[in-house]
């Protein structure tokens, strides 16, 4: 026991933090020097699923014995009041701070949790996980007083307040999945987040809606952008395309799209148009979606003479999922092939629902485009 009370502060707090909270509270018991020890860590994550209810001297009550859905709804009071009890008692500041919990109108109690941050105003990572349940959970103005975070994750949560400017000036990572906001929202947000470097934006197809921003102003909120990764819908939001972008993406490392319907008329064009915009693009991943959603007879298609200006100078990954080998969707790899110099790894999923004969006549067909680079690797599965 004497050697783990002498244990240096680093060492002890780096333990803490790899323990969930309750047994991080535990620690208390194993000595005098570690009894307080716990209410210093400054990673603190409560995880519904795996919050355990203690009956340690005390019998469940009938309303805890009944396997309903009021059981749940004490274990979720007792699950609150060990946040509450954590965030009244914890002295040092708290950096990180993590909630996953189900959605089911609990807005009052993670408003407190959220006014109590911040107010302490040191939490550079938050993560808001709100999975499942009918309701969506509308963030608070003390929301917006978190100026310190650099890493935010949000799922499951209404953004329909429009923040102050720069109110998120230290923030380099923005992850937001399964949200409800609308695209005036969505602008000011960005632009309150000058250092951002890493965006995601996964959520449902009615969860942005259009209010005739364009997508020179989504851009221009991002100008130093390094990450992107967002379903492909979230730009149709920002239509009318113009020919060129006003503000060019340097930074823009690695691009990744999901649910790309090639057979909307504006992908092809929105997809060069982005490509000509990121000259120093690295790494561009596309998840097609192979659901026919929109009229195939107003598809756009692309060839090489028509985009000779295009180069992707840096670009050495390009990985494709989904691919159902229709025209256009061969005319991007094409155009990509012949206009990427130092290209290194080319990874493409077939359509599941192709046999091998279909799988092996379309290896045949991508594999005979000419190639920019010397050294691709073309992998096709």
């Amino acid at each position: 026991m004497d050697m783990i009370s002498k244990l240096p502060v680093g060492v002890t707090e780096t333990i803490l933090c790899f323990l969930p909270i309750q047994e991080a509270a535990r620690t208390s018991i194993l000595s005098r020097e570690w009894r307080y020890r716990w209410i210093t860590i400054p990673k603190l994550a409560f995880i519904e699923r795996t919050f355990q209810v203690s009956t340690d001297g005390d019998e469940l009550s009938v309303l805890e014995q009944t396997p309903s859905k009021r059981r749940e709804m004490a274990k979720r009071c007792k699950l609150f009041y060990a946040i509450y009890q954590v965030l009244l008692m914890h002295e040092d500041p708290i950096q990180e701070f993590t909630l996953s919990m189900e959605k089911n109108g609990s807005c009052v109690e993670i408003d407190h949790i959220i006014l109590r941050l911040s107010k302490k105003n040191t939490v550079k990572l938050l993560k808001l996980h709100l999975y499942g349940g009918p309701n969506w959970y509308r963030l608070p103005l003390s929301f917006f007083s978190l100026h310190q975070l650099t890493d935010l994750y949000l799922n499951g949560c209404v953004l329909d307040r429009q923040p102050p400017s720069n109110v998120f000036g230290s923030l380099t990572t923005l992850d937001l999945q399964e949200i409800k906001i609308r695209d005036n929202a969505l602008l000011r947000l960005l632009s309150s987040c000058p250092l951002l470097t890493r965006l995601t934006i996964m959520s449902d197809v009615d969860s942005v809606y259009g209010g005739g921003s364009s997508i020179a102003d989504l851009m221009e909120c991002i100008p130093n952008i390094e990450y992107l990764s967002v379903f492909f819908f979230i730009f149709l939001c920002f239509l009318p395309l113009p020919k060129e972008l006003p503000t060019t993406l340097v930074h823009l490392k690695c691009l990744c799209m999901e649910l790309v319907w090639f057979s909307h008329k504006y992908v092809v064009p929105f997809l060069v148009l982005l490509l000509k915009s990121s000259p120093n693009l690295k790494k561009l991943k596309l998840e097609l979606s192979a659901d026919e959603l929109f009229d195939e007879s107003e598809t756009a298609f692309v060839t090489i003479e028509d985009y000779s200006d295009i180069m992707l100078e840096h670009l050495n990954e390009l990985e494709i999922s989904e691919f159902s080998n229709k025209e256009n969707e061969l005319d991007v790899v094409k155009l990509i092939l012949a206009r990427s110099p130092v290209l290194k790894k080319v990874t493409i999923f077939l359509w599941d629902e192709f046999d091998e004969d279909v799988k092996l006549q379309i290896s045949e067909t991508l594999l005979s485009f000419r190639c920019a680079s010397p050294v691709v690797k073309i992998i096709i599965s």
